[in-house]
């Protein structure tokens, strides 16, 4: 278990990362991307499709088994980067989405992706991972496979801090259920990457466990099922109330429906989101 002088120097650390990233030349407390996946790209035209769009940035996948995790290569990371400059786009955050299928509570290779993700964001300048927790790897009542997963972060948390990077878990489970497994790996490089939409499928009260998450979340994202923002469920007016108690600032991802189609549906999105987020 890391000690709390241990913990207490890796939150300022990363506090101390963070700052340049949060703030940004514009000075904007939030800023708004999306996510490759949503954008239907998995190379680096997925900034283009963003620079259309009008987004920040991009969520970018870390790869597949089928391309080996292309993401860890050189000159993948070269093309991505490039990309970015030439857009004027951000890489936002990177995030490992072949673990709903190779599961990081069951499967080794799992836990190496996560380990070489540091070394995938160190290249990319950026400072979260997306640890993904669905299908195969869904945690929601499976113990053991808690059980395994706090045991790889454990083992792989010192290295994140060292290097000032988070792994933000995304999952079914509730605010108390992802607490728990934060308290037990005791580290300031772990924490929740929360999904409004997949809460809210779970029935969760998403506007106080946005509360009870301070301090613990990384990034959002924001989707509400087959609606687009701000014509279902979800009232992102309470979302940013919640977001302004807890004193959050970064990112929000869009990973939303598009029944109208990707570019006009997202650039509506996304006019909706820096209305509330403004």
């Amino acid at each position: 278990m890391i000690s709390q002088t241990s913990a207490m120097a890796g939150w300022l650390a990363l506090s101390s990362t963070f700052a340049p990233l949060f703030a940004g030349e514009n000075k904007r407390r939030f800023k708004i991307g999306a996510c490759e996946w949503s954008l239907r790209k998995s190379d680096p035209t997925s900034l283009d499709v963003a620079k259309q769009i009008g987004l920040d940035g991009v969520q970018v996948n870390m790869g597949s088994v089928g391309d080996n995790m292309h993401l860890r290569q050189p000159e993948v990371q070269k093309a991505y980067l490039a990309s970015a400059k030439k857009n004027g786009v951000e890489i936002s955050s990177l995030a490992i989405g072949e673990m709903n299928k190779v599961p990081l509570k069951s499967d080794p290779q799992a836990a190496q992706w996560l380990e070489d993700s540091i070394a995938v964001m160190k290249a990319l300048n950026i400072k979260i991972v997306l640890v993904a927790a669905f299908s195969k790897g869904d945690l929601l009542g499976d113990k053991a496979g808690i059980d395994h997963t706090v045991e790889v972060l454990k083992r792989l948390a010192p290295k994140a801090e060292k290097a000032g990077v988070i792994f933000g878990l995304e999952n079914y489970l509730s605010a108390e259920e992802n607490l728990s497994i934060l308290k037990r790996v005791d580290s300031p490089a772990v924490q929740v990457y929360y999904d409004v939409g997949n809460s809210t499928d779970k029935g969760y009260d998403i506007y106080q466990e946005i509360r009870m998450l301070k301090g613990k979340v990384c990034e959002f994202h924001a989707k509400d099922a087959r609606s687009m923002l701000g014509q279902g469920r979800i009232d992102f007016h309470k979302v940013r109330a919640a977001m302004d108690e807890i004193n959050f600032s970064g990112w929000i991802q869009i990973e939303a429906a598009t029944p109208h189609g990707l570019i006009p549906d997202y650039q509506a999105d996304l006019a909706y989101l820096r209305e509330v987020f403004s």
